[in-house]
């Protein structure tokens, strides 16, 4: 079996597919719901509307909303309607702009709570913070002196996940940014406060390391979902670009299942579950990753970035569009990602 057969052969595995394979005249597996450069997605939902937050593309916080999942529109300044609303105005005194990347939100109490990874003025590295918000459209207001979280020793850190238990206990999760000063990259946990502004107890490895030929130098973006039977903990590898020479971008997700919220994790064998594949039947998908778990219309979705492709799945312009899938887990934990939503026509 050539390669793009290959690639096609384990997309429709991995989407569970019992019929034969689609014929050519069927839709692409995984359609774009949203095509501007939107990296590193958060996804809530708020009295019937769904807000996203990405990295920074001239905004702090970009924001865009939908009542649908499929069709998405940039949120404007109600006092200027002509110009999108930057959900976060000002960075918290420890920061400066610029490298304000994957943006988590979520509701805690009676406030909205940002978990962001910004540039430490001081220290040149990048390091996480938190904010709050009376509205998930902000502004919300960073009132730290310095991070939340940083690992200087470590390259600094990126890329924080919340995840709350069923005993309501909150959990924070991040990537020391190892990479960055050409160490290993490992996955951490900590307990929150209540509120889920402050830090208790020390970071714990999570047994996540990049030790695995298709992760290469860097694992990133935990995602800790709690399933029927257990804990299971998406993420993403490799190297998150599209270079002009390579025929796709190597970044992709893997899975682990873990032991509890603190875990031990194990990676699982079949990794990765979900990277590039380029074939007639399956359609054309570069870089998915950075993955985040949502729930709407009582179901749970996924959603992650791809880069921007042409139709013979090229690189197109410097833009990781959003997609959004329904998501479910096997009795072993294993996620199970269906077709993605798109748009009327697509």
């Amino acid at each position: 079996m050539n390669r793009p057969a290959r690639l096609a052969a384990f997309a429709l595995a991995l989407l569970g597919a019992a019929a034969p394979a689609a014929a050519a005249k069927e839709p692409p597996l995984f359609v774009p719901v949203y095509q501007q450069d939107f990296a590193d997605p958060s996804i809530v939902e708020h009295r019937g509307e769904y807000i996203g937050y990405a990295t920074n593309r001239g905004l702090n916080l970009p924001m865009i909303t939908s009542r649908d999942l499929v069709n998405w529109e940039v949120v404007k300044d109600p006092g200027n309607p002509g110009k999108p609303l930057d959900g976060m105005p000002e960075l918290g005194a420890w920061a400066r702009e610029d490298f304000t990347w994957a943006p988590e939100v979520t509701k805690i109490g009676g406030r909205w709570v940002l978990y962001y990874t910004a540039r430490h003025r001081k220290k040149d590295i990048q390091c996480i913070g938190v904010a709050t918000s009376a509205d998930p459209r902000g502004p919300f207001r960073d009132a730290l002196a310095e991070p939340l979280v940083c690992q200087p020793e470590l390259g600094g850190t990126i890329d924080a996940n919340l995840f709350r238990d069923t005993d309501d206990k909150l959990y924070l999760y991040f990537k020391n940014d190892g990479n960055h000063v050409a160490k290993p990259t490992e996955l951490w946990g900590q307990r929150l406060s209540a509120d889920g502004t402050g830090l208790v107890g020390a970071p714990v490895r999570l047994g996540m390391t990049n030790d695995k030929p298709w992760e290469a130098h860097v694992i990133e973006a935990p995602t800790m979902v709690r399933t029927a039977t257990g804990y299971t903990m998406l993420y993403s590898a490799n190297h998150y670009g599209w270079e002009t020479h390579q025929r796709l971008s190597p970044y992709a997700m893997g899975y682990a299942i873990c032991a509890g919220p603190m875990g031990p994790c194990t990676d699982a064998p079949d990794n990765p579950i979900l990277h590039s594949f380029n074939d007639r039947k399956a359609g054309c998908l570069s870089g998915p990753g950075h993955q985040v778990i949502f729930r709407g219309h009582d179901r749970y979705y996924i959603g992650f970035h791809a880069w921007a492709a042409t139709p013979g799945c090229r690189p197109l312009d410097k833009k990781r569009y959003l997609y959004i899938a329904p998501i479910g887990f096997t009795a072993a934990g294993k996620p199970v990602i269906s077709p993605s939503l798109r748009p009327a026509g697509k």
